[in-house]
């Protein structure tokens, strides 16, 4: 039996990605995802699998353009979710990939323990599932924005887990359709560095702290975030 989720407040946690399908194009069930969902503010983190070995990289400094080219194939995002009662949308204040044309909009459904997302813009199904014996409290978001002009930051907290979000310091002007596009025509390695500098941070929170275990930016995994 399916019933339609009701409200946002329906949402609140950490969910994993098992399935995304494009009908008639296939699907995917080896990436992962974390889609960590506060009252409003959700942070989403999406890794294609399985990972190159970066143990060489300790810095941005240290990526190599072939990393360059890996990174630039994961999807991340932040911002807030709204619902106007039928659609769920999902507002990107910060995104890893170049901001698309169409809006991050679709319906969300139960189907027993399994919620359902299905594209309204984009013809899409998404199988979600989140953990029960998390908890999905306290929950809150910061705005760590330090001064006009920086990099937007927005570190969101649920239960033990939280996200990180940096936007990159460059602006992508438009003319790309994919991350990928643009790291393939950069002129050299540091405009490729560049590109792939937008940090979305996952981890959970310890007594030493918030310690990082999965990243856009490969070097920060094992790192306790810290803020400048």
């Amino acid at each position: 039996m399916t019933t339609l989720v009701s409200g946002i407040s329906d949402l609140q946690g950490l969910w994993r990605r098992s399935l995304i399908a494009w009908p008639g194009r296939g699907s995917d069930r080896t990436t992962t995802v974390r889609w960590l969902q506060g009252p409003r503010a959700y942070i989403d983190l999406r890794q294609p699998m399985p990972q190159p070995d970066f143990s060489h990289v300790r810095s941005l400094n240290d990526l190599t353009l072939e990393d360059c080219a890996w990174l630039a194939r994961q999807e991340a995002f932040a911002g807030h979710l709204s619902f106007d009662g039928v659609y769920f949308e999902w507002h990107r204040a910060i995104d890893f990939q170049p901001r698309a044309a169409r809006p991050d909009v679709g319906s969300l459904r139960w189907d027993g323990n399994v919620l359902v997302e299905t594209g309204r813009e984009g013809d899409y199904v998404e199988h979600w599932h989140r953990d029960p014996a998390l908890p999905t409290t306290p929950a809150n978001v910061v705005d760590l924005q330090a001064y006009r002009g920086s990099p937007k930051k927005t570190l969101l907290r649920v239960g033990p887990n939280f996200m990180f979000a940096r936007d990159r310091a460059i602006h992508l002007e438009a003319g790309y359709g994919s991350l990928v596009e643009y790291v393939a025509v950069a002129p050299d390695v540091a405009s490729a560095r560049e590109l792939v500098d937008c940090e979305i941070s996952f981890g959970e929170v310890r007594q030493e702290g918030l310690r990082i275990t999965a990243s856009t930016l490969p070097y920060r995994v094992g790192d306790l975030l810290e803020f400048e």
